[in-house]
């Protein structure tokens, strides 16, 4: 009886002893992954949106975009040109939404895996992302994409990084924040366009009615066709959907290269005028209007574009000012052209007389 005493006694100082270490041990060990997760990234970003004034985007090779608010909209201050609204109010979202998905490394040795390193040299992979308000300013380095869902993300100046969700999205390029909306014709509108190109006469392309499936080209030359009927038609789609890629202040006394003036069934008028510079392709555009139902538009346009030049693909350019000669069938040679007129010239032959047959008297 007494040794089951004993043994009952040993055994519940032995679940004591082994519980009390098993509290210690939890108690002296650090948060687990699980307890931050789904915890935000940005704390107090959320509640801070509507009260944002500006936005820093910065990389170690000194690339910086910078989104600042106005009274009705946002611009991007390096080109002092209206920026993309849904962008901008993406990337807020975006930030403000971001949960941890699962902490990371606190080895500054190990940042650069993530790319969440310091952007204090050309080297650095992340991308320093700046969200300015009246009261705090939230900091946050944004490193490489997971999983097409996920970045690693470290807040910037802390010690820890982590996964998380949403993927966030921050270029530090200025162009890439542009409204590169500029303007939108459709075919359908198109009545003329009157192309004066670098090289090559000038000349145009019309309809009378909007129905007229092909448009009629004019100012071809005497004794040269077009490559098909419909030659003149892809012109009166290239101011449909058309963007910018980049924009810059006019530069004074600039001479455009070529023009294309488009008039529309309506009455609106846009000048587009072409300045190449090196590589680069530059329009400038004017808008007017001969008719009271697209006065605004002009007008819109024309505040748009007043004092820009907007820098566009090369493809697009070469498509508005093409030569007259892209839209007619290769000039015959000189050699071809002699035997074609010694055939037309060469009298046909007379059929020959039947033979007669000799007589005979008898």
């Amino acid at each position: 009886m007494m040794n089951q005493r004993r043994m009952l006694f040993l055994f519940i100082a032995a679940v004591v002893v082994i519980g009390g270490a098993v509290w210690l041990s939890l108690a002296k060990r650090p948060q687990t992954n699980e307890t931050l997760t789904g915890k935000p990234v940005l704390e107090g970003l959320k509640p801070a949106l509507n009260t944002v004034t500006e936005i820093r985007i910065a990389k170690g090779d000194a690339t910086r975009a910078t989104l600042r608010k106005r009274d009705t909209d946002w611009a991007v201050v390096e080109r002092e040109y209206t920026a993309d609204v849904g962008k901008v109010r993406k990337l807020l979202l975006d930030l403000s939404a971001l949960e941890v998905v699962e902490e990371k490394t606190s080895d500054p040795g190990s940042y650069s895996r993530l790319g969440v390193e310091d952007v204090k040299s050309p080297q650095a992979g992340g991308t320093l992302v700046e969200v300015i308000t009246p009261k705090k300013v939230f900091g946050l380095i944004v490193g490489k994409s997971a999983d097409g869902r996920s970045s690693y993300v470290r807040v910037n100046g802390a010690k820890s990084s982590a996964l998380a969700s949403p993927q966030v999205t921050a270029d530090a390029d200025p162009k890439r924040w542009l409204d590169h909306t500029l303007v939108d014709i459709p075919e359908s509108r198109v009545k003329e366009i009157a192309v004066t190109p670098a090289t090559g006469p000038a000349y145009s392309v019309a309809r009378e009615k909007k129905e007229q499936t092909d448009f009629t080209v004019s100012n071809v030359p005497k004794g040269r066709e077009l490559t098909s009927p419909g030659a003149g038609n892809p012109a009166a789609g290239d101011l449909t959907s058309f963007q910018l890629d980049d924009v810059r202040h006019a530069p004074p006394d600039a001479k455009p290269t070529a023009t294309a003036t488009f008039r529309t069934f309506d009455g609106l008028e846009i000048k587009t005028e072409g300045f190449l510079e090196g590589d680069r392709h530059f329009l400038a555009l004017t808008a007017t209007s001969t008719a009271k139902e697209t006065e605004g538009e002009a007008q819109t346009l024309s505040a748009r574009a007043k004092g820009w030049q907007f820098e566009v693909p090369a493809y697009k350019y070469d498509a508005l000012f093409r030569p007259l000669g892209e839209l007619l069938q290769p000039e015959k040679k000189a050699d071809e052209k002699k035997a074609a007129k010694k055939t037309e010239k060469k009298p046909a032959r007379p059929p020959a007389a039947a033979p007669t047959e000799p007589t005979t008297s008898n």
